[in-house]
Order: structure tokens, then C-alpha cells, then sequence
């Protein structure tokens, strides 16, 4: 099996890319090759003995996406994108890369398809923000998607264009909204969802930590290592299961921020929690305004997907996969 990830240098990317290489096949195949292509050389994952092909590349750009298609993956993990307050900010670059890179990926796909039946399992990224207020709690799975910001509003064209390329054939595609990923490691990004982590992150290691928005917002959230196990259930799962609504809102946990301010207290203690400083963000609190408190997700969770139940274990997770176990 050649394994193709888009956007491999991230942080999910990555993860997904050390999995794959661990498990050494997916669903039963032997991986022999995969594919890294993102704006950044990606890494090869340690331990994997396949063949490991490092490319840079913008799918938004004229010609990338034929040849990233020409090596005929069997699986094709899209995971690149512009995060959501870069793509508010910038307007072009955000319809560039979200919505117009992804259109040349499936159109790609649809020519090789005509020229040799290729006919790949395509993972795509979506995202919760292709729903917009006012929404109801919890959302159910056939709540309308109305957004109210550019990125969730590439993310549901996209989603309509996958189920669309599906439909015909072209290629076997799944969607999967993924929850705001919590705990994310490393430095901060231009994700207006950011903090989220960042009030977790930072004092686990006895750093300061910002937080823009009320303690009363509440917001749906899984952990990176609960995201690839979404991509990686999306990449094996029977699609006659999954049937002609190839979207699926994933599992996740509904939670304040004052309910995860309260479990850092639970698990590494009061002087965590005072290095969170309040400094109120009225771009950041106008977008939150918007965004999903929770979903029902009984489609995903018929199908087999699962995610934390506490925010103490996701708080755990983050300490046992990037803090080596311990505080």
C-alpha cells in the first residue's frame, strides 16, 4: 500500500505519519511507501522501513496536484490547510489554499480516474466550524451547516464537493469534522481556537498562558492522538457502511472553559492554574459567539469512532505523549 499525506509537517500529520509507520500497515495491508508532501519538508517518521518520499508542494498551485496524483496513491490523507483565524485575516490566501487547493486535488483524482480507473480512499479534514449559530446543543448529525466564518464555510464547500466526486465515482471520499484538538504541543498557531490548548499547555510546564474569552464558553474538543485514530478508522471504514452522507461530525467532549481550567486543577494543581492570566480578545470572543458547544455524533459513533470522555484524560494524554509521562 502507498500511503499519501497532505500536510504532513503539521502536528496531526505528523502523529498520523508515526502511527502508520508503528503499526506498519493499514487495515491488514503492508504500508510499503508513503508520500509526505506540505509547504515544509516534512520528517520520516521513525522506525518506518518502507520506502519514504519528503516533498514540499501548495496544491493551490498550477500543475501540483497532477503530480502528486501521477503516483497513484491507494490512500490520500488531506490534511493541509489555512487554520481559522489566518483564514478570517486573509480572505485570499485562505479561498487559495482551503477551497481551490482541495478543488484541484479531486479534480486530479477525477481526470486519473478517467484515464486508468483510479479510484483512491480519500481522507478529507473538515471542520465542527461548518456549523454557525444559532445552533442548538447537542447538534445533531442532520443540523444544516450554515457558517458564519471563511474557513468553516471552504470547509463546507469542500464537504459538498467530496460527497458530490463520491456520488460519481470518481474517487471513495469521507469527511471527518474534527473537534478542536486539545491538548496541540508545540508553539501556538494562528487558530483563533488556539487558546484552548494554550491555557493547558503552557502552565503544565510552568509557563503563562492567555485566555481572551469568558470561562462560560463552551466547546467541543478531542485529543490529537483521538484525531488519528479518526483518520485512521476513516481510511479503513466499509463505505456502503458509511453510505451517500460521506460528512460525519466525530466524537468528542462538550466543555466549558472553567471546566477545563478545573480539571488542570484536578490534575497538576492550583499553581497551574494561577499562571492563566484573563485578557479579553473582542475578535477572538465574537468568533466564539459562533462556534459549536457540542454534538450528538451517533453516526461516528455507530461506525466505530471514539474519543475522551473527560477532559482529565485528554490532560493526561498530552502529559503521557508529549511530556514523557510526567510533570
Amino acid at each position: 500500500m502507498h500511503i499519501l499525506i497532505i500536510g504532513a509537517a503539521g502536528m496531526v500529520g505528523r502523529k498520523l505519519a508515526a502511527r502508520l509507520a508503528k503499526d506498519g500497515n493499514l487495515d491488514g495491508r503492508a504500508i510499503e511507501a508513503m508520500t509526505l508532501i506540505d509547504i515544509v519538508t516534512p520528517e520520516v517518521p521513525a522506525g518506518f522501513t518502507g520506502k519514504a518520499v519528503l516533498e514540499t508542494g501548495d496544491l493551490s498551485a498550477a500543475g501540483e496536484a497532477e503530480r502528486i496524483v501521477a503516483k497513484r496513491p491507494d490512500v490520500i490523507f488531506h490534511l493541509a490547510a489555512i487554520v481559522s483565524g489566518e483564514a478570517e485575516l486573509d480572505f485570499d490566501k485562505g479561498y487559495r489554499i482551503n477551497l481551490d487547493g482541495t478543488r484541484h486535488l479531486f479534480d486530479a483524482i477525477r481526470v486519473a480516474h478517467g484515464q486508468d480507473g483510479y479510484k483512491p480512499r480519500v481522507v478529507f479534514t473538515s471542520s465542527i466550524a461548518v456549523f454557525g449559530a444559532p445552533i442548538p446543543y447537542p447538534i445533531p448529525d442532520d443540523f444544516h451547516t450554515t457558517p458564519l466564518t471563511s474557513y468553516g464555510t471552504q470547509k463546507a464547500i469542500c464537504e459538498l464537493l467530496l460527497s458530490d466526486y463520491s456520488r460519481r465515482g470518481f474517487f471513495d471520499g469521507i469527511g471527518i469534522r474534527l473537534p478542536t484538538i486539545c491538548i496541540r504541543p508545540g508553539m501556538p498557531n494562528k487558530a483563533a481556537s488556539g487558546f484552548f490548548s494554550n491555557i493547558l499547555r503552557e502552565p503544565l510546564v510552568g509557563q503563562q498562558a492567555v485566555l481572551p474569552v469568558s470561562e462560560d464558553v463552551r466547546h467541543w474538543h478531542a485529543s490529537p492522538r483521538a484525531a488519528v485514530g479518526f483518520l485512521i478508522d476513516a481510511a479503513t471504514i466499509s463505505v456502503e457502511k458509511v453510505g451517500p452522507r460521506r460528512n460525519l461530525s466525530m466524537p468528542g467532549l462538550s466543555a466549558t472553559v472553567g471546566e477545563q481550567i478545573e480539571a488542570l486543577r484536578r490534575v497538576a494543581g492550583e499553581k497551574a492554574v494561577s499562571l492563566i492570566r484573563r485578557e479579553p480578545d473582542e475578535m477572538i470572543m465574537r468568533m466564539c459567539a459562533g462556534w459549536a458547544p457540542g454534538f450528538e455524533a451517533k453516526r461516528a459513533i455507530e461506525l466505530g469512532f471514539t474519543a475522551e470522555t473527560s477532559f482529565d484524560q485528554i490532560i493526561k494524554v498530552h502529559i503521557e505523549d508529549e511530556l514523557g509521562g510526567t510533570l
